[in-house]
């Protein structure tokens, strides 16, 4: 007999849950026998107490099973998802997911909308016109089978206990919990029906974790779940001290990494971490994937990016879902924009905090502040002066960009930017992008 004050005392004083136990708990609350102020004082306990790796991830499997599972047995080809822990202009979603289609690789990806000062990949996309972020599950499906990939919006009956947790750790300070982080992205990572999971986990200044000791532990958190629940999964912890690429907002990032997929000399010069990262991450999925060996994987990956192949399937993905990239380039001319001057000390950019230049972005309209807050898809930063580069009185080093209802916010943004850079006379150390992996045996290897 499941005694919900019995499994509140037992997590508090440090006892392993079974996984009978945990299914008794997640079913009660999802149905609504077991009130808040219970669940509240079970989450507080596992906050402070932690969970096993077992436990994760019996709570994440069990999660995963409160609501739809996607069957995608019908695709024949391997299919590999691609989760980032979020950050300031990461639209490697874009680039990666092309890349790895185009050498045999399939995704069926289900994203969320953006909160905070990270980006949306759903807001993103719909800042193309007509594209259908929220298509029923057969034409999902057939999008994938066409075109090789497919991002949709993920939906309500997705991992529903997840969703309701996460409300009810939102206004009970127990977010941080890594257990519980871990087990919230991989619940929706199982629920969506692929067969391997790429993880990519953002360090610095603009990620979810501050430090590569939390981000690895976040990592290895994740892979593990993944791992015990039969879905080979490895991590890639990448920077963020810097925004990725050089444009962070919902139609300027669709447009840098067409850009990119294009072969645009100049956004390659531009943005080779975007790049870096990107391939990085396809090299991963189609080595996870079992096509090939790493080595092997990189050269596939960057040959599918330099022919043009992956702006094919990429292409074909917005096509399919009804996007129209012709009035999306021709909308991109309707913003406005304002130059940001430097009139602090001469030196070299040592550090852009990407946080707060996130916030900036979100203050132009990009993001949100709260959930239903309207999105400016046309809003967002061109940043111009990045970490390593030289800096005088009198340089532009951002480009702010909104539509005309927007144009009063102009001068707060500007203020938070300029606020983030940080000069120095001494030129600090080129950025490492991918710090390393953690593979299927849990061990991190440095790249």
């Amino acid at each position: 007999m499941f005694g919900m004050t019995d499994f509140i005392a037992a997590k508090r004083d440090g006892r392993e849950h079974s996984r009978e136990e945990l299914a008794a708990f997640i079913g009660g609350y999802v149905r609504g026998e077991i009130p808040d102020y219970q669940a509240s004082a079970w989450l507080m306990a596992v906050y402070l107490r932690g969970m096993t790796d077992r436990e994760t991830t019996d709570l994440t499997l069990i999660m995963a099973d409160s609501g739809e599972r996607y069957d995608l047995s019908a695709i024949e080809h391997l299919k590999a998802d691609k989760h980032s822990t979020g950050g300031v202009g990461d639209k490697t979603t874009f680039i990666a997911l092309p890349c790895a289609a185009a050498c045999g690789v399939y995704s069926a990806k289900l994203s969320g909308r953006g909160l905070g000062h990270t980006g949306g990949t759903i807001d993103k996309l719909e800042a193309i016109p007509g594209y259908n972020t929220e298509p029923d599950f057969e034409r999902f499906a057939d999008t994938v089978r066409r075109a090789g990939m497919c991002v949709a919006s993920a939906t309500a009956s997705l991992a529903p206990a997840d969703k309701l947790l996460y409300a009810l750790r939102d206004v009970t300070a127990t977010v941080g919990s890594l257990p519980l982080i871990a087990s919230s992205i991989m619940s929706k990572k199982l629920a969506g029906g692929s067969d391997a999971i790429v993880l990519d986990v953002k360090t610095g200044s603009g990620a979810l974790m501050k430090t590569l000791d939390d981000s690895l532990a976040l990592a290895r958190a994740m892979t593990v779940i993944g791992n015990m629940a039969g879905k080979p999964t490895a991590a890639l912890i990448t920077d963020m001290n810097d925004p990725l690429g050089r444009f962070a907002g919902n139609a300027p990032e669709v447009s840098e990494a067409l850009d990119i997929l294009r072969g645009d000399r100049g956004a390659l010069e531009a943005a080779p971490d975007l790049r870096e990262v990107s391939l990085a991450l396809a090299a991963k999925m189609v080595e996870l994937s079992g096509i090939a060996d790493g080595n092997s994987a990189s050269r596939m990956a960057r040959e599918a990016l330099d022919s043009g192949r992956a702006y094919e399937v990429f292409e074909k993905m917005i096509t399919l879902q009804g996007g129209r990239l012709d009035e999306f380039e021709a909308s991109l001319a309707g913003g406005i924009s304002r130059r940001v001057i430097w009139n602090g000390a001469e030196g070299y950019v040592v550090s852009v905090d990407t946080e707060t230049a996130g916030n900036a972005c979100v203050a132009l309209g990009a993001g949100r502040r709260r959930k239903g807050d309207s999105i400016d898809p046309l809003a967002g930063i061109e940043f111009l002066r990045k970490t390593g580069e030289y800096v005088k009185r009198g340089d532009v080093i951002a480009r702010l960009i909104c539509s005309e209802y927007g144009r009063e916010r102009l001068p707060y943004a500007e203020e938070l930017l300029i606020s983030a850079y940080t000069v120095a006379e001494e030129k600090p150390s080129p950025r490492k992008m991918v710090y390393g992996c953690i593979g299927t045996d849990g061990e991190f290897r440095e790249i």
